[in-house]
């Protein structure tokens, strides 16, 4: 049993640092900040929604109650487990959803609308992502570092608003 246990804590321990080496560590959004970047991307019921990196699962679940059918794409398995919990206490099991997956394995092309709190080193790779594989018209929200190479259509109390133009 012991020794179980010790596998098991190895294993969380291994999880938790590889997530930390694929990305942003997290921190979370300040309820206000969500409440903007959701009223800024306009979400009409039923449009497809992406949050990369979704941590606790907030953005998915505000995004679901703009009438959003909401993803988020998070590597760390405890946010995973968190998040879920968090949208099952929610009620919005059946439009919001969290995968224990990398976005960057993701093809985005179906999401009309995408969130991201990334991190700087990271912004320019992504931008490249989403203009290859957003439609013309899906709308990206990004908290507190700009998407290099896209135009903004906002910027606001450090968020910043895109529309994909490619």
């Amino acid at each position: 049993m012991e020794i179980a246990l010790g596998l098991l804590f190895l294993i969380l321990v291994l999880a938790l640092i590889y997530s930390f080496a694929q990305g942003a560590t997290f921190v979370p959004s300040a309820p206000a900040k969500v409440e903007f970047m959701i009223k800024l991307l306009a979400v009409k019921s039923g449009e497809l929604a992406a949050d990369l990196g979704s941590g606790d699962g907030r953005i998915v679940i505000a995004l679901a109650e703009a009438g959003a059918i909401a993803h988020g794409y998070e590597i760390n398995p405890l946010l995973v487990w968190w998040s879920r919990r968090n949208i099952s206490q929610a009620g919005l099991q059946r439009r919001a959803f969290i995968h224990l997956k990398s976005f960057w394995g993701k093809d985005l092309a179906a999401f009309d609308v995408v969130v991201v709190y990334g991190i700087g080193y990271i912004m320019k790779k992504l931008g490249q992502k989403l203009k290859r594989e957003l439609k013309p018209g899906a709308r990206v929200v990004s908290f507190a570092f700009p998407l290099p190479g896209w135009q903004e259509e906002k910027k606001e109390a450090g968020v910043y608003l895109y529309i994909n133009t490619h």
